[in-house]
């Protein structure tokens, strides 16, 4: 099994074990929670006791097929010493 390396910028950090969660929320109603580390993304819909896991591969791969392109390029994130 690949293992996969997680940053985040703001600041940078490695993630590992443990989850950095991103609470989504619409029109101010929960829509759940996605779970990143450096294993997996897990989506916990509201409500709900149990996810729905993804390998970064095959994140990567539903991104390809039905991620929409975009028209700008990806920006350089700043550090900040």
């Amino acid at each position: 099994m690949p293992v996969h390396a997680v940053t985040v910028t703001t600041p940078a950090l490695t993630l590992g074990k443990t989850d950095f969660v991103f609470e989504v929320v619409q029109d101010g109603q929960k829509l759940g929670e996605l779970r990143i580390s450096s294993g997996a993304a897990v989506w916990y819909r509201s409500g709900v006791s149990y996810g729905k896991k993804l390998s970064w591969t095959k994140l990567a791969e539903l991104f390809g097929e039905h991620g929409t392109d975009r028209a700008e390029t990806k920006k350089r994130a700043s550090r900040q010493s």
